[in-house]
């Protein structure tokens, strides 16, 4: 399954526990934040003042 900004973050780390680590590179704690469970990628990104196309990228490439 490609991930996708517009997915909940809550899934892409249910579904891939590996992504913990990506995600923490980019400096979101996401899988401690309730946020987490309702925000996508795209929304915390921009929440986070980030790039959401350069999360994803790295997400997809080593998932």
């Amino acid at each position: 399954m490609k991930i996708t900004k517009d997915m909940n973050i809550g899934d892409v780390v249910r579904t891939y526990p590996q992504s913990i680590a990506i995600l923490g590179s980019f400096g979101m704690g996401c899988v401690g934040c309730p946020s987490a469970q309702m925000e996508s990628i795209e929304e915390a990104a921009q929440v986070h003042g980030m790039n959401a196309d350069e999360i994803v990228e790295q997400l997809n490439q080593n998932l």
